[in-house]
């Protein structure tokens, strides 16, 4: 039986913070469009350029060896 470990450890972890950042994105732009004043639009903003600058830094995918 093989069993692989992921070389980069925070693929999982930015992927899941993509689906976050998305879907709150999503929801603001709504709010901004419908309720303006319960918008939060500036604080998405900042969490896109982190999420942004995370998997830059770490990638999303994850590498796996091939062992023998």
């Amino acid at each position: 039986m093989k069993t692989s470990t992921p070389n980069n450890q925070y693929a999982e972890a930015n992927n899941v913070l993509i689906i976050i950042v998305s879907m709150l994105l999503g929801y603001n732009i709504y709010q901004e469009i419908y309720h303006p004043e319960k918008s939060n639009l500036l604080l998405c903003i900042a969490l896109v350029a982190l999420t942004s600058v995370m998997v830059k830094k770490y990638g999303t995918k994850t590498e796996q060896k091939d062992k023998k």
